[in-house]
Order: structure tokens, then C-alpha cells, then sequence
């Protein structure tokens, strides 16, 4: 199954992408650095389109639709970055799309989606299947399904995120990605372990959206009951059926972080770096700041996957942490 994506699949998603993604830049942080003592890269796609990773693969595989795909449209589902990426390259290649998002998805990555010309059907995630919303609406319709993660084109456009880290980084001796469904990490995975092929791959989840450590412990996917966490990007029930057998012969190691410990990562890159990341986008500096992951002297690779929260949002998630703190602490 993990020759389902390859390298070679990854450099042409790359060409594709050239002159239409962001190279987003790598930035360092002395300050982090001394941290966790490890020097540390940051594949900054929070300033990519849309905010997110997510434009990568949803462009990559709509750019791939035959014409008569196209004048029909296309459907999918997404908590919020992934159905904003569907509808500017929706937009932005001529054709239409329908996407089925939570209703209580943040409220800003509904407005986005709704502004890139998407039409929008809202859904309860806790007691309705957005999959099969979504299905039934597209086959109803015509329309190609482009699923947020389960879609080879999809996951191939997600590794050119680390194939430039790569290329902008250097050699590393291990990478660190937030996995929901699956598709940025099996992406990325590909292309590091390909490029850096003794890089230790350490996934990040949510503790209470540990799906596939679950997973990867039981040997076959799991579904646990919908995540409650502030990660909403990270609100996956079950790994996705494609991406996870490439996840399970690629990635080293899944480690767990805790809201708080979410947005005290948010907090440190904005105060330090001046970088804007939501919960997800913060897993993975989130799991060395709070030593979940410990790397001493080694050069890690991550990934800020994104970067869509209101400043209403932001400050509403610090101040709850930290009113839960004792009052030295403060």
C-alpha cells in the first residue's frame, strides 16, 4: 500500500504546484533551540494559500479532473482548511464546489470557505456522518468526490510540504507532523523517508483523538468516538483507510499532547517567533516544548500545518488555560 504514493509522485505534484503554492519559509528559533535542545525547523504552512497545508493536495488533485469533471464540480467534507483549499482551487481551475462542513466549525473557516464561491451544507459531527452526507449529495449531483485526506493526489500534494523542507533544511534526523486523517503525514512521510531515509517520523495527535496510536498498536484501524479537543482539524473518528497503511509502514512513533499543552505552544510561537498557528498547526512544537518528544542534538524538521483562528478565538483559548493555572504560574 505505500507504493500507493511515491517520491516520484510527490516531485510531480511539485511541478504541477510550482507557480501556483507558496514555497513557505523555514524559520528557526534560537530561543526554541535551547528549549528542547535540538535545532529545529519550522515549515511554516500557516502562510500558505488559504492558511493551511491543505491547498497543496486539494489543488494537486483537482488539477488532475478531466474536463467533464470539471464542468460538473466537486464535493467533499472538511472541518474548515481542507474546504477552503477545495474552494479556491475550485475557483481558481473553473469548475464548482459543494462541501459539507460541521456547524460548529470555527466560524471564521466558514465565512472563508463560503467567500472562495464554495456552497456550504452544515451537518451535527457528533451525530451525523459527514461521509455520507457527502456522498449521497455528489452522486445525486454528478459530482467527483475529492476526499479531505483517503485520495492519492491529495496525499502526494501534502509531502511536497516536507519535500521543500528538505530541500530548504538540509539533511534530518527526524520530522514531526499533526495527524488527523492521515494525509499530510503520509505525504510528508513519504518524502522523508525517501530523502532522509534514517529520519525518525513521529506523528502528533491529541490525547483525546488518538485514533491512530490506537491504531497503530492494534495493527488495523480503530474508530473511537468524536474527538472533543480544541484541534478541530484533528477531530478524525478513524484513520483514513488509505492513508493509514502507508502511516503504519512509515511512521516511527505516535506521541499525545493535551489542549493546554496546545495552546501554550500557540502562545510561545506567537510570542517569540510571531507566528499565528491553530491548535493543530501547534502539535508539533507543542509536543517538544512539553518533552513529549526528546531529541537531544538532533536537527527535526515540523510542520506549523496551519494557521486559520481568529484573533477573538486565539485569545479566548489563552485565557482559558490559564485561568485553569494556579495563581503562581500566572
Amino acid at each position: 500500500m505505500a507504493s500507493l504514493i511515491t517520491i516520484e509522485n510527490i516531485r510531480r505534484a511539485a511541478d504541477r504546484l510550482a507557480d501556483v503554492v507558496h514555497r513557505t519559509p523555514v524559520l528557526t528559533s534560537r530561543i526554541l533551540n535551547e528549549r528542547v535542545g535540538a535545532e529545529v525547523f519550522l515549515k511554516c504552512e500557516n502562510f500558505q494559500r488559504i492558511g493551511a497545508f491543505k491547498f497543496r493536495g486539494a489543488y494537486n488533485a483537482l488539477a488532475e479532473l478531466t474536463s467533464e469533471q470539471r464542468e460538473r464540480g466537486v464535493a467533499t467534507w472538511s472541518s474548515g482548511n481542507h474546504a477552503q483549499a477545495i474552494a479556491l482551487a475550485a475557483g481558481l481551475l473553473g469548475t464548482s464546489a459543494l462541501i459539507v462542513m460541521p456547524a460548529d466549525a470555527p466560524a471564521s473557516k466558514l465565512a472563508a470557505t463560503k467567500g472562495y464561491g464554495a456552497e456550504v451544507v452544515t451537518y451535527d459531527r457528533y451525530t451525523e456522518d459527514r461521509t455520507a452526507i457527502g456522498a449521497a449529495l455528489a452522486a445525486e449531483r454528478g459530482l467527483t468526490v475529492i476526499p479531505p485526506f483517503d485520495h492519492p493526489a491529495v496525499m502526494a500534494g501534502q509531502g511536497t510540504a516536507a519535500l521543500e523542507l528538505v530541500e530548504q533544511a538540509g539533511p534530518l534526523d527526524a520530522f514531526l507532523a499533526p495527524i488527523g486523517g492521515g494525509g499530510l503525514m503520509a505525504g510528508c512521510a513519504t518524502a522523508v523517508s525517501a530523502l532522509c531515509p534514517d529520519a525518525r517520523i513521529i506523528g502528533v495527535e491529541p490525547v483525546d483523538g488518538d485514533d491512530t496510536k490506537r491504531s497503530l498498536a492494534a495493527g488495523h484501524r480503530v474508530r473511537i468516538p468524536v474527538p472533543r479537543t480544541i484541534a478541530d482539524a484533528q477531530a478524525a473518528d478513524i484513520p483514513g483507510e488509505l492513508t493509514f497503511p502507508i502511516n503504519q509502514q512509515l511512521v516511527d512513533e505516535i506521541t499525545l499532547v493535551t489542549d493546554d499543552q496546545l495552546v501554550t505552544a500557540m502562545s510561545f510561537l506567537f510570542d517569540t517567533m510571531k507566528i499565528v498557528a491553530e491548535p493543530t498547526g501547534a502539535a508539533a512544537v507543542a509536543a517538544l516544548l512539553s518533552g513529549r518528544v526528546q531529541l537531544p542534538g538532533a536537527r527535526i524538521g515540523l510542520v506549523i500545518s496551519g494557521g486559520n483562528i481568529s484573533a477573538s478565538r486565539f485569545a479566548a483559548l489563552v485565557g482559558e488555560r490559564d485561568s485553569r493555572k494556579p495563581a503562581q504560574q500566572l
